[in-house]
């Protein structure tokens, strides 16, 4: 008895598209569960809610009070001593400054903050909100 090999002709010019499609859904998933673990470090603040607040669209740099009247400059901790030191350096670069401070954090704190930004010659500061829904 004589056996014969069955061989299946590749055409020249096809491709076999499974492993692609294989290699395609692994990166997906991996992608997917990778990306759902990356956290954005900053600080958190619970800003009080205003029915009057408006988006700002320019470039702003950011002071951030928390609710234990710690304040931090671009995510960076600044002590009393050297804010008037980066408020001055601020108001020669024309920058404008958005405050976004904790709806617990005091009052006099926020003042004692604008009150410096205006000695310093800084005329653009903004306080953030979250909308308040309707």
């Amino acid at each position: 008895m004589k056996f014969r090999k069955r061989r299946q002709e590749i055409k020249k010019g096809e491709l076999d598209v499974a492993p692609f499609l294989n290699v395609f859904f692994i990166l997906l998933v991996f992608f997917m569960f990778s990306s759902s673990f990356i956290f954005q470090p900053g600080i958190r603040v619970n800003l009080p809610k205003a029915v009057t607040g408006e988006v700002i669209s320019q470039e702003n740099i950011v002071m951030t009070i928390t609710r234990d009247d710690a304040v931090y400059l671009n995510d960076r901790y600044v002590s009393a001593e050297e804010m008037s030191s980066r408020l001055k350096l601020l108001s020669k670069e024309k920058a404008s400054l958005l405050i976004k401070a904790d709806r617990s954090s005091s009052l006099g704190k926020i003042i004692e903050i604008l009150d410096m930004c205006r000695v310093e010659g800084i005329s653009q500061v903004s306080l953030a909100t979250s909308q308040e829904i309707k």
